[in-house]
């Protein structure tokens, strides 16, 4: 537990981040904070301290589990414009938060989902503390994207969570379904040493050369801190859940092919792993060639980046549906306006190109959050702010479509009779199913 202090405490520079290999953000910029092994830390943004409470907004990175950090996120405009407190989260990566010590006793139980655990206790010291920040601990809304979507969709299936949150949005999420693998054995014989030795020998070790075995995770259902898949959690709370705000960029695998043909060794192995996570752990081996026979021009490339589209979309759509109807409420987007920067080397829409609308930092060039649009142009700042006062107008009521600003369409659930969903783009429009396609492909696992 950190110690108290007297007086005032500057905060002016960033904090810690994780562990993890890269120095730069997750997207190449350079970013502050040392990395160290000391890393919980928050960064926090307010209007004010006093006067009336404000809803909170708490943000878990991206990064694969294994890299990223709070510190890459502006939340200064989110904060001014909304009249909102903005939280993000730093908290354990790769080995030192998902690896499963589970074998060496139960005092370890719920170690694979230690990184889980420090969001967890940051939304505890939330709950806590946001009153001295100006913010109101009973309307906090969890939102995140990629594996920080991944961490927002496992917090509903975390009984120790219940209650700390009110809202949730889940940007470019996967669901947590699997269970832990012990992996212990494995890495023994990888550092020469006994089984029964590993985690001592481990202890011994600096937390560089921890980073260096690349025995990272992801969450798991491991039965303590995580006990059900999120679509079994998200049924089983029902009515008593939190609304759920879902969706994906339109085309998410541009950001791994960089829109390239040409096959890579990586994309056989590669596609199966990402198929089963959509599919949350069924075999993926029809869905592959039902994908193949729908798209037989396509090359090597166009198939890996769709492979990886319809994992984050299936997970969205599916969370999205079941708190539609299942649950306190659901809503699916689709973020659609097109990359527009000069000499970017992404093409279409791709993973995390959002991120700076969410956050509306395209209002701000100055800010150190990286991205893929034209911050000049008036359409990606018209987005920008748009986007963001709907996710806002969420953490405020529960309802995406409150305080709507003139222009903007009724965002109406995704239920399943006609599957609306928001498309983002210049101007913002509403659809009936548009993954009526792919959701064919995905039911032919």
């Amino acid at each position: 537990m950190a110690e108290g202090w007297q007086g005032e405490f500057a905060a002016t520079d960033y904090p810690n981040r994780a562990m993890q290999e890269k120095e730069l953000s997750t997207l190449g910029l350079p970013v502050g904070g040392a990395t160290d092994e000391d890393c919980l830390f928050l960064n926090i943004v307010t209007p004010a301290a006093k006067a009336a409470l404000r809803p909170v907004l708490v943000w878990f990175h991206g990064g694969g589990f294994v890299n990223g950090s709070a510190n890459e996120y502006d939340g200064s405009v989110l904060a001014e414009q909304g009249g909102v407190v903005v939280v993000t989260v730093n908290s354990r990566l790769g080995m030192f938060g998902f690896f499963d010590w589970s074998y060496f006793g139960d005092e370890y139980a719920g170690s694979a989902c230690n990184g889980l655990r420090d969001q967890i206790l940051a939304l505890n010291w939330i709950r806590e503390n946001i009153e001295d920040y100006g913010g109101d601990p009973s309307n906090v809304t969890i939102f995140g994207q990629s594996s920080g979507g991944s961490s927002v969709l496992s917090l509903l299936a975390a009984p120790a969570a219940d209650g700390l949150y009110h809202k949730a949005i889940a940007c470019s999420a996967t669901a947590v379904y699997r269970p832990p693998t012990d992996r212990s054995q494995e890495l023994a014989e990888r550092l020469g040493c006994g089984r029964d030795d590993l985690l001592a020998e481990v202890l011994k070790m600096p937390a560089r050369d921890i980073v260096q075995i690349k025995a990272g995770g992801s969450i798991s259902v491991d039965g303590t801190v995580v006990t059900r898949d999120t679509f079994q959690a998200i049924v089983e709370r029902g009515r008593a859940g939190v609304p759920l705000l879902a969706g994906t960029a339109a085309t998410e695998g541009t950001l791994y092919t960089r829109g390239k043909d040409e096959a890579q060794g990586h994309y056989d192995w590669l596609n199966r792993y990402l198929a089963t996570d959509m599919l949350c752990g069924k075999q993926p081996d029809a869905y592959l060639s039902a994908l193949a026979a729908a798209y037989p021009e396509a090359s090597a490339g166009k198939i890996h980046e769709m492979v990886w589209t319809d994992m984050f979309r299936r997970i969205c759509s599916t969370a999205a549906e079941l708190s539609a109807t299942k649950g306190a409420g659901g809503w699916l987007y689709r973020f659609d306006l097109p990359v527009n920067k000069t000499n970017g080397e992404h093409v279409g829409v791709p993973h995390a190109c959002d991120m700076a609308f969410t956050f509306n930092t395209v209002a701000k060039p100055s800010s150190n959050a990286y991205t893929f649009h034209d911050v000049a142009d008036s359409l990606v700042q018209q987005v920008g702010r748009d986007w963001s006062s709907m996710a806002i107008a969420m953490a405020r009521s529960g309802d995406p479509n409150a305080q709507q600003a003139s222009g903007l369409p009724f965002w109406p659930q995704y239920e399943p009779e006609q599957r609306q969903c928001l498309h983002i783009d210049a101007p913002f429009s509403v659809a009936a199913d548009p993954d009526a396609a792919h959701r064919r492909l995905w039911a032919s696992a």
